[in-house]
């Protein structure tokens, strides 16, 4: 039951590596194949994962982690309850930029079991983007995969001038201000 730690290991070269954590794992092979099939100039390997703690027997061949998605279904109250007994098993440092939670469902705001402002708080408290989607729809699904891979992409560190934690600054809500 080892922290997910973001430094503890040397990155890749030209690579990345993707952490997919939620409950519903049909959706996390297609988002994962979505990413897979995008354009892209680096090398990625994703990893999925219904919670942490990560399995600390395997952590010594475990590549360093880049980015974190933490998927939330709207309509499933356990989703929410499984990535928020996952939190605490991430360094907070990951924080600084190398997570996002991604709330799926989001077409089908009738059969919400979740509130909103439980989400919204959550990336408040985490300080990590919220990103809304519905993985359902093919065109949706490739579009989302666009945001991730262009978020890990910043976040493996193979985009000059930007850091994952002026991304993430960058994608926070102003509303407060």
């Amino acid at each position: 039951m080892a922290l997910l730690r973001p430094f503890n290991k040397l990155p890749m070269l030209n690579s990345g590596v993707l952490l997919l954590v939620g409950s519903d794992e049909a959706l996390q092979r297609k988002l994962a194949e979505a990413i897979l099939q995008e354009k892209k100039n680096f090398n990625i390997s994703i990893h999925l994962a219904t919670s942490l703690p990560l399995p600390s027997e395997r952590d010594h061949v475990r590549p360093r982690i880049d980015l974190v998605v933490f998927m939330i279904d709207i309509k499933s109250k356990y989703s929410l309850k499984n990535v928020e007994t996952s939190l605490p098993y991430v360094d907070a440092s990951f924080f600084l930029g190398k997570v996002c939670f991604l709330v799926t469902g989001v077409g089908r705001v009738n059969a919400c079991s979740i509130e909103m402002n439980a989400i919204c708080k959550l990336g408040e408290t985490y300080c990590s983007p919220v990103l809304f989607c519905e993985l359902e729809l093919e065109g949706i699904r490739a579009s989302t995969a666009q945001r991730l891979l262009r978020m890990l992409q910043i976040c493996a560190g193979h985009v000059p001038g930007v850091s994952a934690l002026s991304f993430a600054s960058l994608m926070r809500n102003s509303n407060g201000d």
